[in-house]
């Protein structure tokens, strides 16, 4: 059944705001997309008043999620201090509209908790680790997958997120296209192949559209799929991040207590100054760095095996040795890792016996064993 934006809007329309004023009328509502029965959209109002929303987009989310055809929602609520905005005004007595808190009372309060308080582990999952890069194109995607079957391969029960919103990789890297179901409690249940329990935002939207979000919404999906979801017994939750040092990560960062993060990067100089970016911010919120990965560190000829520095050579086993953090290996840029990524059949899988296999299991060896006493002997 086809869900259009009219029903989503009607259904909205009997939502109040905390002015008493219909939802479709606080002139707060984003553009709606709802598309093959997956609905997102946000709530942008002002970040005085931000506490005094989260219930609304609760019951817009609830609402929506109960109109026929409806199978995935996305409510974000973005809040942002409007520019020039003066600063909040010294207590006065109530006498403002019913439900909206007066001002000063959403002032955080001097001295407060750090960011990282509000970390939960997530039930089930023994140890969350991220497998990021400082820039995009050096093969994260392909190395977080590969390296969460290599964990696998080791015994291990294994999940992997797709946490790049702008750009999720993970639908075409394992070839999965269907939606995620609901459990009763309108929780996602993860997608499963190759012995993995996965998610992305791939799986929510089609692989054509445009993910043109702002920071608020990005940190509201992230969480999103890391609490959402049902992710049962993992011992290792891999998350694949977006590029770069934004949001997403420290949306992760502050959401759960990370118990480490590769760092994905080429040999070439310009890749190797992004990274160091990225494990600047890992150290910066106290997550430990389990090492330095060299993607695409030299191309070998499948006709005569002669090895070609192309993006030059060791320069991140020089970089982990300059900075005081593992290295973790060498991967080749190889056609037979290419071609299995693009047909959804990575190489751990379909060439378990192969050379590049062993390369990603020995990275996961070496991973698993800075995680022991968080993850059960495999």
């Amino acid at each position: 059944m086809s869900v259009t934006q009219q029903q989503v809007l009607d259904s909205l329309a009997k939502i109040k705001s905390p002015r008493g004023v219909a939802l479709t009328n606080a002139n707060v509502l984003s553009a709606i997309s709802a598309s093959d029965g997956k609905v997102f959209f946000s709530i942008n109002v002002d970040a005085a008043e931000a506490r005094a929303w989260e219930s609304v987009r609760a019951e817009a989310e609830a609402a929506v999620r109960g109109i026929p055809g409806v199978t995935t929602v996305l409510v974000a609520l973005t809040a942002e201090r409007k520019a020039g905005a003066a600063p909040p005004p010294p207590p006065q007595p109530s006498r403002g509209t019913p439900g909206v808190q007066p001002v000063h009372a959403h002032k955080p309060p001097q001295g407060g908790q750090s960011p990282m308080a509000r970390q939960a582990e997530i039930p089930g999952v023994a140890a969350v680790i991220a497998v990021a890069s400082g820039k995009g194109g050096v093969g994260k995607s392909t190395t977080a997958l590969n390296l969460a079957l290599g964990l696998r391969d080791l015994g291990l029960k294994v999940g992997l997120l797709d946490a790049d919103i702008y750009g999720p990789s993970v639908p075409r890297l394992t070839g999965l296209r269907q939606k995620p179901e609901l459990d009763g409690e309108r929780k996602m249940i993860p997608l499963r192949r190759f012995g993995l329990a996965i998610m992305s935002i791939g799986f929510l939207v089609e692989e054509e559209t445009a993910m043109i979000w702002r920071g608020p919404m990005v940190m509201s999906a992230v969480t999103q799929m890391l609490r959402d979801v049902v992710w049962g017994t993992l011992d290792v939750l891999v998350v694949d991040m977006p590029p770069g040092t934004g949001d997403a990560q420290l949306t992760l960062a502050q959401n759960v207590p990370l118990k480490g993060a590769v760092i994905v990067s080429t040999p070439q100089d310009l890749s190797l100054i992004d990274a160091r970016r990225g494990l600047a911010m890992f150290k910066k919120v106290n997550v430990p760095v389990l090492g330095i990965v060299e993607n695409m560190s030299y191309f070998q000829c499948p006709h005569c095996g002669t090895k070609s520095d192309i993006f030059g050579h060791g320069g991140a086993r020089h970089e982990a040795e300059k900075l005081g953090v593992p290295f973790l290996g060498e991967i080749p840029l190889h056609m037979a890792i290419r071609a299995t990524s693009d047909a959804g059949n990575p190489v751990v899988d379909s060439e378990p016996d192969g050379p590049h296999a062993a390369i990603y299991r020995a990275i996961a060896g070496q991973v698993r064993d800075q995680l022991k006493g968080v993850i059960a002997a495999a």
